[in-house]
């Protein structure tokens, strides 16, 4: 399996290389969806749970979720084995997420709070696991500014067409006979179905790059507090959490909107819906191809103003008029698209810069922390924008009828809290330094570093293709 060779520069990765290491984005896309907008109601309508168990399961959830990716990227980035380091966790990972799929999707009915809160946790703990170490995995993948714009929309598009065809089966499902719990159970067993073999797909084809250490000191609690406040690190993280919470935002209150204010009948909007996630996967590779020609901060910066003249666009049109927005959820959907690829990517960069300062690596760690940033944004979505509806007036009660002030209040507060959130994570970018220019020379510093060390084995993938090296862990600077 290993033969020797000196560390190289990075290597082209091929189309099909790129395409099969995104197919773990596909479960994970399709999870996203699916445990957000139908296992809730699946839980309340089919298995007799109450509201009360179920919103108190899912925030108890979240508040024991938030310290797991830290500790995660620190085990990961220390992880050494003979199949390298996110091989392993990708293996340990997938039966963890299927066997908290399986629980969560065939819950037997009389389930309650201890049910949820254990297979929730074990479900979040299963997805953060493949979560992080996808991205860190693709970071190391891809070591060049440009490839890594390629490889981070390529990944988001996987993950959008995840969440497509998970919208798809429950259209589908009704289309044969089905009940609609017959349909959220099917969604359940796609997705286990797909999550071994796509694991098994990305371990045994693609090869893994793990860098060298260049000092045999203790990393101390210092030194991740640096990691904190990086001030390029920092305005990343800030970035994250405005453009998490601002789509987060609009999605809490996306159903209020277009079926009160709009005039859309449900069915109509959940259509809509379907068009926004699909703009996706147009945008996520040309977004990434745009940031390929003019830098991805500056990218990131046009996609949040576009998505937000799109937001504004939407009150300006006429009100049920399905051809009418179609374009407009189509734009704001191919904007959105690029706003988490950008920053996983930027992330990746200034993990380049950590690397060359502090002479380890800190991917896996770095990715946790954003992720702890998303997280955050993710609790404060509803748990702004529903007290903030009640304290204007709006009434959410099926069948409620609400004054014209009340829908006003209602649009105000669709179009502003999104808008005001994502421009300020466009804004977090503005005047960034870290550009192709400046990376590249980071890179040739690294390459240059890694050259001064012996000879360090070839991992190569498990179905014995080429490889990328392995570098040493405990070389000596």
């Amino acid at each position: 399996m290993t033969q020797h060779a000196p560390a190289a520069g990075p290597r082209p990765l091929s189309s099909p290389m790129v395409l099969s290491f995104s197919t773990i984005a596909l479960p994970l896309g399709a999870l996203a969806v699916a445990v957000a907008v139908y296992l809730p109601p699946y839980f309340a309508a089919h298995l007799g749970v109450s509201l009360t168990v179920i919103g108190t399961a899912w925030a108890v959830v979240r508040l024991l979720d938030i310290g797991v990716d830290p500790v995660l990227g620190l085990v990961m980035d220390r992880t050494r084995t003979k199949i390298g380091r996110y091989r392993v966790w990708m293996m340990i990972g997938a039966p963890i997420l299927m066997i908290a799929v399986y629980a969560l999707f065939e819950a037997p009915k009389g389930i309650g709070s201890a049910y949820l809160i254990v297979w929730l946790l074990i479900f979040y703990l299963g997805t953060s696991i493949l979560s992080l170490g996808h991205s860190a995995w693709a970071a190391t993948l891809a070591t060049e500014y440009h490839q890594r714009s390629r490889v981070f929309g390529v990944l988001a598009a996987a993950g959008v067409l995840g969440a497509v065809v998970v919208l798809l089966i429950p259209i589908a499902a009704g289309h044969i006979g089905w009940t609609d719990a017959q349909g959220v159970r099917a969604m359940g067993w796609f997705i286990l179905g797909m999550i071994p073999l796509v694991v098994a797909l990305v371990c045994l084809k693609t090869p893994e790059h793990i860098a060298k250490r260049t000092s045999i000191e203790n990393f101390q609690l210092k030194d991740y507090l640096g990691l904190i406040t990086k001030p390029d690190l920092l305005r990343l993280f800030l970035a994250q959490m405005a453009l998490t919470l601002g789509p987060g935002w609009m999605s809490a209150l996306y159903l209020f909107f277009f079926t009160d204010s709009r005039r859309f009948s449900p069915e109509q909007a959940s259509a809509l819906l379907l068009v926004y996630v699909i703009a996706g996967i147009v945008g996520a590779p040309l977004t990434a191809r745009l940031a390929m020609r003019f830098s991805k901060h500056r990218t990131l910066m046009v996609t949040t103003t576009s998505y937000s003249l799109g937001l504004i666009a939407l009150v300006l049109l006429p009100k049920g008029s399905v051809l009418a927005a179609l374009p407009v959820m189509f734009w704001c959907g191919f904007m959105a698209a690029g706003f988490d690829l950008m920053i996983r990517a930027m992330l990746a960069d200034v993990a380049d810069e950590v690397r060359l300062e502090q002479g380890q690596e800190q991917l896996s760690l770095i990715y946790a922390l954003n992720a702890l940033a998303a997280k955050i944004a993710s609790a404060f979505a509803i748990g702004l924008t529903f007290p903030l509806l009640a304290r204007l007036g709006y009434n959410a009660a099926a069948g409620a009828t609400n004054t014209p002030d009340a829908i006003h209040s209602l649009e105000l507060a669709y179009i502003i809290g999104p808008i005001v959130f994502v421009m300020l994570g466009g804004a977090c970018v503005i005047g960034w330094k870290l550009d192709a220019q400046k990376h590249a020379d980071i890179r040739r510093q690294l390459d240059e570093r890694d050259a001064l060390y012996a000879e360090a084995p070839i991992l190569e993938s498990l179905s014995g293709e080429p490889g990328i090296a392995v570098l040493a862990e405990d070389a000596k600077a």
